[in-house]
């Protein structure tokens, strides 16, 4: 039933109880553009993991019945990407918002040359939420303010922080997340164009992160981010029943 409904994803202040208060430009979408009316259904979902169906009715849309979308990957991923020039990263945001992605923390690197405007974090995460509309998620990513990268080397006790260099002699992605429990949760950090300096290299190494081969190619800066969240969006999906033992003809 739901699979053929707008997605309409909503900020915490817009629910009061069972009703919705739809904005100003959520309205003029929902009626002008889409040409739905009063007492036609959408998809709510709020943004952090809950869905409902609803009617609409005017200003105001009314919850029904939870739903259980079941598109969020089974455990967190974060995206620490040194910031593009241009406009990549907000392509990286809708496509690793496509592929699950949780948490985007872009960082500034000793090879970047964008220099975000205050106003870009607000485009940022409007970007993440029609993503998630799009592709039917129940939770919106955060997208954080920019961070020097070297702020950005904690990513919590309970993550596995890995680093993809473009050179050298790091072991492939792939090898490394199937020497992990499925239920990892994972931070990984792709670099800027020209890669990582070797200082931030070092960094990340100290710090904990593990660094990882993302192939034999040279990837651009907005394709090696969504590389790595398809790669590890497709390794937490895989199917269970017979899932690589640590050291088990797997090369740990």
């Amino acid at each position: 039933m739901g699979q053929h409904l707008y997605r309409l994803a909503i900020a915490p202040m817009q629910q009061h109880g069972d009703r919705i208060h739809l904005t100003p430009d959520q309205q003029h979408y929902l009626y002008r553009v889409l040409r739905l009316t009063a007492g036609d259904r959408c998809i709510v979902i709020n943004g952090r993991g809950k869905a409902w169906i609803a009617s609409l009715a005017d200003d105001w849309a009314t919850l029904l019945n939870p739903l259980e979308l079941g598109t969020e990957l089974p455990h967190p991923l974060t995206l620490i990407v040194a910031l593009p020039k241009g406009s990549g990263f907000e392509d990286i945001i809708r496509s690793g918002t496509e592929l699950g992605v949780s948490r985007f923390q872009p960082v500034i690197s000793d090879r970047t040359l964008l220099k975000p405007s205050p106003q870009k974090l607000t485009r940022w995460q409007r970007i993440a939420q029609e993503a998630a509309e799009q592709s039917e998620r129940a939770i919106v990513p955060v997208v954080h303010d920019p961070l020097p990268f070297r702020d950005s080397l904690d990513p919590g006790t309970q993550t596995t922080a890995l680093i993809a260099l473009a050179r050298g002699d790091s072991p492939p992605l792939t090898t490394v997340l199937n020497c992990l429990p499925r239920s990892t949760e994972l931070a990984i950090a792709t670099g800027p164009e020209g890669g990582w300096t070797p200082t931030e290299q070092a960094a990340a190494i100290a710090a904990g992160f593990r660094p990882v081969s993302l192939g034999r190619r040279i990837l651009r800066a907005v394709t090696a981010p969504v590389a790595a969240a398809a790669t590890i969006a497709a390794w937490q999906e895989q199917d269970q029943v017979h899932p690589v033992t640590s050291g088990e003809d797997s090369g740990c």
